[in-house]
């Protein structure tokens, strides 16, 4: 489980109720030894046998803390020094207690490190209680202390806590060792209490994975899987600091500017001509020169930070906004790779039944009523059908195995202002069509039950043994369920075999991919041609056949069924094999059509990020199908592109020649499943990773959440460009927390993406904004407020330079105490720090033209760059002169008050400004005359 009260489920208002554990023993057996081993073994969970309690198991509570109480300090600590800045600085600081290089007071240099290392401790603090906080609220929810026993689950819309085995009778689980897939599960069931005993297989169908929900009714399960050795736990990776690239090319540059600097002091001391202890003057020429080097960059830019995610977060244009990680607001601008999910963030998951076709005939939305007077007319009519199918009859057929071949179970909801035990819930219920709702783990199959009630044929009732129809004229029609095939990713497709209750016939009906039934249904011309022709619509489609059976065949089937169900070995491929003997020569019934309903302004939003030279990588679990129909409605991948669909290998020998047919294809988007993926990685990893980054859009379906990752962390080795992954569920976890930058939606499947990621948005759309206004903007501003902050030291140091050489060079300050951090502070941060809220267009030009995303301010040499004029702006300007003027009251040691009020210290001063500011004035002229932005044009 996620550990599982996930973060997600820290606001539901149902966590607590109606959940209880019996008083029920068990043991977690590792391998037969007493002792827990440092890594999961298979185990065996007794029940009722509280003497065989002797293993524990890993402890149920949420930790998505960065540190505790004993790393907190030397872990930030060691962040903030491997950045070479606060190093220098750090030398630079202590070297002061060294009487021979002391060049001032000691705060002069420990005071401002002091704050830069005050402030980010506090800020990492704030976050980490923070994080703190969730985890605790999570871990005091009612089922944080389970251990391995008995669970009950009554409400329905109630998230699983742990890893279960669902089954309702006194015995022991031997269940495999914890693993990372989440599609597969193997485990016997014993029990010992009867006469015989009984065996049976365990099966991904008896699971309840971590933080999934309870669709109705009551569930009784044993616990299996806990805390991290959980399906969702263990396919997710554990949270890194992650550092912006703009704070990594400013480590560079400060590399740079140290090298200057000592050049600049050898310079000094070889002017000097090495006299007396030169190595001592170098070391001190290194200590006044240090400002070159800004200690104050870190606090302005931290400053800044801090400012974008409050700008971020108050802007009324994409509401509900947040801010997780404030230390990478400027990698929003710089994204090169975004790699989405596709189920709840490109989609809503949400489907709509839009298109029935029979081969001979098509219904589409506006058809449907005809569709519902052929089974009005089914039902109405007493006589036995007639041998020649009409197109009535085949209607009904087709209807009808679309209502039966399903797992939607319908749920009714309890009267309103019912309250009381779970026992007694089913007697509250109201069974109104009105109360009537659906559950399943896929939308698509509630989509089609949803319509086989619009057109008249309702399901009204299920249990694990049976199903009920509702016809038109409110007969009750019973099959009872004698086996159930569910849908794998190798087969493609789901059966189920039912026995009609009034006339004892056997029908097997079957749905799936049409990749996987077109082999298994009778010769057909028309199949393959509406399969492309809906697909090219966004449809997607399943294809619905069905076989009768007679009683000698079922019989036959049953035994050899359950035969290989009981295999300890390759039981799988048993299985599949008994099932297969039955899919041969079935009769085709239809091909249905649906949508799945798109998230607001999915088509307009993915434009205008690929307008910005920004590459789309979708990354799902859903089936092929299902994604490249999403890729085509979503236009991930315009119509008239063509599209790669790389076939499944398994060998080095077939992924080298299923290489070489995509090397030859061009400008052409890229379809592959993740088991395909795995298999090119593991031989090719270079060669596939090229030949996908000049695809303009890539597909990965059937991938798992490690596996998401994985592709994540290729793209930063591979290409060096930034990264940026967006999804709303866990298994969007790992991707989020491993790209340089990580968004999460507040969707259906809960906050635990949204809590995991550097930023949570409510809608899709919003990224647009979040990319295109407040990335640029934040990049924009911080390149520019470094380069200023890194100009202010330049000037100081120049001067000191300047003083050095006209006092025959010697190693002696310009300016004492205060004056230095003054300077480096209070008498030019607040000008400085107000670039903060320059812009060079308004946010409706940027979002209008967002190929000026593209065209981003590099690191390099910036003055007078000021583009729009904020008020605040010239609030800053004054507040930087008031403090000047003040400090005159108390620093009188420091200035020459009367010389100050001079008419000729005035005219100096503006004479120095002219002659500093006129060349920049010009330069700047020049180039926005002959070498304009690109956004000149736009606001002009």
């Amino acid at each position: 489980m996620h550990i599982l009260k996930s973060v997600y489920l820290c606001q539901s208002k149902e966590l607590s109720v109606n959940i209880r554990s019996k008083h029920l023993a068990c043991q977690c057996r590792y391998g037969g030894k007493k002792k827990q081993p440092c890594f999961p073994y298979a185990r065996t969970v007794w029940l009722g046998c509280p003497e065989k309690c002797e293993e524990k198991y890993p402890k149920n509570a949420i930790k998505n803390q960065k540190y505790n109480i004993f790393t907190f300090i030397p872990g930030v600590l060691y962040e903030q020094f491997k950045f070479f800045l606060n190093l220098y600085f750090l030398v630079v600081s202590c070297s002061q207690f060294v009487p021979a290089l002391k060049i001032g007071y000691l705060y002069t240099y420990w005071a401002p490190l002091g704050f830069v290392l005050t402030v980010t401790v506090a800020r990492e603090a704030v976050d980490e209680y923070r994080r703190y906080k969730r985890d605790k609220e999570m871990n005091s929810q009612l089922y944080s202390k389970i251990i391995c026993t008995f669970f009950f689950l009554s409400p329905q819309n109630q998230r699983i806590p742990s890893d279960m085995d669902l089954f309702s009778i006194n015995a022991y689980v031997y269940a495999q060792k914890p693993q990372l897939d989440i599609h597969s599960f193997e485990g016997t069931f014993t029990r010992e209490d009867s006469d015989p005993a009984v065996h049976e297989s365990l099966s991904i169908e008896n699971t309840l994975w971590a933080s999934t929900v309870v669709a109705s009714g009551t569930v009784i399960g044993v616990v299996i899987y806990t805390g991290k050795e959980t399906r969702s736990v263990m396919n997710t990776s554990n949270p890194k600091n992650k550092v912006g690239l703009l704070d990594l090319e400013l480590n560079q540059l400060t590399k740079a500017l140290f090298l200057a600097l000592v050049a600049l002091s050898v310079v000094m001391v070889t002017l000097q001509g090495f006299v007396g202890p030169w190595y001592r003057n170098l070391f001190r020429f290194l200590l006044l020169f240090s400002y070159i080097i800004p200690i104050s960059l870190r606090v302005n830019l931290d400053m800044g930070k801090a400012a974008y995610g409050w700008m971020i977060m108050k802007d009324d244009n994409i509401p509900g906004t947040v801010v997780r990680t404030s230390t990478i607001p400027e990698e929003l601008g710089r994204l090169v790779y975004l790699l989405t999910d596709k189920t709840g963030t490109l989609t809503q998951n949400e489907m709509i039944f839009k298109r029935l076709h029979l081969g001979t005939v098509s219904y589409g939305t506006d058809t449907m009523d005809e569709i519902q007077s052929h089974i009005i007319n089914s039902y109405s009519q007493s006589s036995a059908p007639k041998v020649r199918k009409s197109v009535s009859s085949r209607i009904h057929e087709a209807v009808k195995a679309i209502a039966l071949c399903h797992n939607v179970t319908p749920v009714y909801e309890s009267r309103a202002g019912v309250s009381g035990e779970t026992e007694y819930a089913e007697v509250d219920q109201d069974f109104s069509d009105e109360n009537r709702a659906y559950q399943a783990s896929s939308p698509d199959e509630v989509a089609l039950v949803q319509w086989t009630e619009s057109v008249g044929l309702t399901l009204v009732n299920r249990d694990l043994t049976s199903m009920q129809l509702k016809t038109p004229g409110g007969h009750i029609l019973t099959y009872y369920i004698l086996q159930i095939f569910p849908f794998t990713s190798e087969s493609k497709r789901m059966g189920i075999i039912v026995r009609d209750e009034s006339s004892g016939e056997i029908t097997f009906y079957m749905k799936g991919a049409d990749v996987a039934m077109s082999t298994i249904v009778q010769y057909n011309d028309w199949l393959e041609e509406e399969c492309g022709n809906m697909a090219r619509e966004g449809l997607r489609t399943l294809v619905v056949a069905k076989k009768s059976l007679t009683e000698e065949q079922y019989q036959d089937f049953e035994s050899r069924y359950n035969q290989a169900k009981l295999s300890i070995h390759d039981r799988n491929l048993k299985v599949a094999a008994v099932v297969e003997s039955l899919e041969r020569e079935m009769e085709l019934l239809c091909l249905t059509g649906v949508e799945d309903q798109l998230q607001a302004d999915v088509r307009p939003t993915l434009e205008m990020l690929r307008n910005a030279g920004i590459k789309i990588w979708m990354l799902t679990g859903d089936k092929l199908e299902t994604a490249t129909c999403i890729a085509k409605s979503s236009h991930l991948v315009s119509r008239t592109q063509d599209i790669h669909i790389f076939r499944p290998v398994t060998t080095r020998g077939e992924a080298h020649l299923e290489l070489n047919a995509f090397r030859r294809k061009h400008d052409c988007a890229l379809v592959i499943s993740g088991d395909s993926l795995e298999v090119c990685l593991k031989y090719y990893e270079h060669e596939f990773v090229e030949l996908a980054c000049q695809c303009p859009a890539v597909v990965c379906c059937r991938c798992s959440p490690t596996q998401k990752a994985h592709i994540v962390k290729l793209l930063q080795h591979h290409t060096g460009k930034r990264t940026c992954a967006i999804g709303d569920g866990g298994n969007d976890v790992s991707m989020i927390q491993a790209a340089d930058c990580g968004i999460g939606i507040e969707g259906k499947e809960g906050k635990q993406a949204s809590l995991a990621a550097d930023f949570s948005i409510t809608q899709f759309k919003h990224i647009g904004r979040l990319l295109m206004v407040h990335g640029r903007n934040s990049y924009k501003r911080s390149a520019a407020l470094g380069q200023f902050v890194m100009h202010r030291g330049l000037i100081i140091s120049t001067m000191q330079a300047v003083f050095s050489s006209v006092f025959y060079f010697a190693s002696v300050p310009l300016y004492q105490g205060f004056l230095m951090v003054g300077y480096a502070t209070i008498y030019t941060m607040f000008p400085v720090f107000s670039l903060v809220l320059d812009q060079d267009v308004k946010p409706e030009m940027a979002l209008l033209y967002p190929e000026l995303y593209k065209d981003l301010t590099k690191l390099l040499m910036v003055a007078l760059t000021i583009r729009t004029w904020h008020w605040l702006m010239v609030v800053a300007e004054f507040l930087s002169l008031g403090c000047y003027v003040a400090s005159l009251a108390f620093l009188n040691e420091y200035f020459d008050v009367a010389f100050i009020t001079t008419v000729t210290f005035l005219w100096k001063v503006s004479a120095i400004t002219v002659v500093s500011c006129l060349p920049l004035y010009i330069l700047k002229y020049l180039k926005r005359k002959f070498s304009p932005p690109s956004y000149s044009k736009l606001t002009s």
